[in-house]
């Protein structure tokens, strides 16, 4: 694996402990077959790291919040 692709991994905590949940990573990162890029996307996905979801959650908490808010009044 390139350097370039080690230090951010080793940087994240997230990455790291999903290319150890996901060992088969490792070989196609060492041998170049997918990029750091799809790596990445693939762990976003997984974590629910994306900004997609990050929205999608943000929407879910302002409808709890004004159902509970519903329910005092």
């Amino acid at each position: 694996m390139q350097l370039y692709n080690q230090i951010p991994i080793r940087d994240n905590p997230r990455l790291y402990t999903y290319l150890k949940e996901n060992s088969q990573y490792f070989k196609a990162l060492n041998r170049d077959v997918i990029d750091y890029k799809l790596f990445e996307r693939d762990m976003k996905a997984k974590y629910k790291e994306r900004t997609t979801d990050k929205l999608s959650s943000a929407v879910e908490n302002i409808e709890l919040i004004s159902s509970i808010l519903n329910v005092f009044q």
